[in-house]
């Protein structure tokens, strides 16, 4: 199956929570896993985790960290309408390829 949340969001993205603990929330994608359909979103989904001393973590204890959400969970911001939106691919007359916002039909790429 191909992935289809390749295309549709990319890190640094804007995108607003549709399902869970933190739903409606509007957070920065941070990372993104391609094998696992999975989205790491800033300040979102945060989990406790408890935490050895080591090396870099010199003091240890109980740590807050995101987790990562299902990409389907999550739908992109438009910059230019500031409204969640799905998004269509549009080939550009040079041959590049952008996204574009289902609403109000601008070009979310730069």
């Amino acid at each position: 199956m191909k992935n289809i949340g390749s295309t549709r969001l990319k890190k640094d993205d804007k995108v607003k929570v549709l399902a869970g603990k933190d739903k409606g929330k509007i957070s920065k994608v941070i990372r993104i896993d391609f094998k696992n359909s999975r989205v790491l979103i800033e300040n979102v989904n945060m989990v406790k985790r408890h935490m050895r001393p080591n090396a870099q973590n010199k003091q240890g204890g109980i740590v807050d960290k995101e987790a990562p959400l299902a990409w389907s969970n999550v739908m992109l911001v438009c910059s230019k309408c500031l409204k969640p939106t799905r998004v269509s691919i549009k080939t550009l007359d040079d041959g590049k390829r952008v996204r574009v916002c289902k609403k109000c039909n601008e070009v979310i790429d730069a």
